[in-house]
């Protein structure tokens, strides 16, 4: 029996992660026990729970980047996040800490290095955050999503998936996938989607090329996020929805997608081998161009910036890709050979190793 601590959150693509090793944890022996770490805002606070898992708080305390009155009261406050840390480290018997990233690893990193507890970092993005890089240093093992992740002693495992994507890996079910969402299963689909936020310019650039889609015989699934305006439509060929809580579904009724390249998201398209446009997020620093670095240099993606995703990039270039069932077997065939589908064992097998 081993307790594991895992740490991580603020975002689907860090809570996500975590959710995977954990169950993939608790399937390799009954008799472990899983506790998360996470903070009151972010968005473990409804999915740890939700999945059965016990979340110890933290408090979010992001990083000064420029003097103010919390700048002042960082170093006290940080201090007393890693006491908290240390103190459910003690209380639960904790044998390792893993951590992917987020407001709540840094002072678990340091709290388990203070009581000499392994630590373990894997980190989702091609760059990584400030947190993670912090934790390698004294880690015992680091686990990186991306090749080209520039952090010491790293190992590539890739990205721990949830378990329906995992089997969508191994075949899918493509007509019962569009008939739940209402789409005609006979005809080519592109998925559009810009994370659970949503992205403004491909939301308002398919809007307006709706027609062109229609026109082309392509139907659409538009996930357009929390944050749009845009109402929800069920039409013969154009499904919009604000959120769509089975991913998986999304995936397999798809033929090609339009996206957003978080980190998560490449990694799963990739995986499965759905051939993707990748419309980088382009405010911040850079991350997602890094993550899908790779695999458009593979060909197994496209990537286009966010202000040449237009109407006109559409029609000239996204409705004759989608349109040709060969150039998309071939973009598939070399997304499977960058993606990992079995990233959560791989890690598994990764933290294992330290104890």
């Amino acid at each position: 029996m081993t307790n594991f601590l895992l740490a991580g959150g603020g975002t689907a693509g860090h809570v996500n992660p975590l959710l995977s090793l954990a169950d993939a944890i608790m399937s390799d022996d009954t008799g472990n026990r899983v506790w998360a770490l996470g903070t009151r805002e972010g968005l473990e606070a409804t999915l740890v729970p939700e999945r059965g898992y016990e979340l110890l708080i933290v408090d979010r305390l992001p990083f000064p980047r420029k003097p103010s009155l919390y700048a002042l009261s960082f170093p006290i406050r940080f201090r007393n996040a890693v006491n908290q840390v240390k103190k459910y480290l003690r209380n639960h018997n904790i044998d390792v800490v893993v951590g992917f990233g987020g407001y709540a690893s840094a002072p678990a990193y340091l709290a388990a290095k203070s009581l000499g507890i392994p630590v373990v970092v894997h980190e989702a993005n091609a760059l990584p955050g400030w947190a993670n890089k912090l934790g390698s240093k004294s880690a015992k093992a680091v686990g990186v999503a991306f090749h080209s992740t520039p952090l010491p002693k790293a190992t590539f495992v890739g990205m721990p998936l949830r378990k329906e994507i995992e089997e969508l890996a191994q075949g899918t079910d493509q007509e019962a996938a569009r008939i739940h969402f209402g789409l005609d299963p006979d005809t080519v689909t592109l998925l559009v989607t810009g994370g659970s936020l949503g992205a403004k310019r491909i939301n308002e650039t398919i809007e307006k090329s709706r027609k062109v889609l229609s026109a082309a015989g392509i139907q659409v699934l538009h996930i357009v996020g929390g944050r749009s305006d845009l109402p929800e439509i069920h039409s013969k060929d154009y499904v919009r929805l604000a959120y769509c809580d089975r991913m998986d579904l999304a995936i397999s009724a798809s033929n090609a997608a339009v996206s957003r390249a978080g980190a998560s998201t490449v990694s799963e398209f990739a995986a499965v081998g759905l051939p993707a446009v990748y419309v980088p997020y382009p405010v911040g620093n850079g991350e997602q161009k890094l993550n899908v670095a790779e695999l458009v240099s593979a060909d197994g993606g496209i990537l286009v910036p966010d202000v040449d995703f237009t109407p006109d990039y559409v029609s000239n270039f996204v409705v004759p890709l989608v349109s040709n069932s060969r150039a998309l077997a071939d973009m598939a065939a070399k997304a499977r050979k960058v993606g990992v589908a079995d990233g959560t064992a791989r890690l598994l097998r990764l933290v294992k190793g330290v104890l």
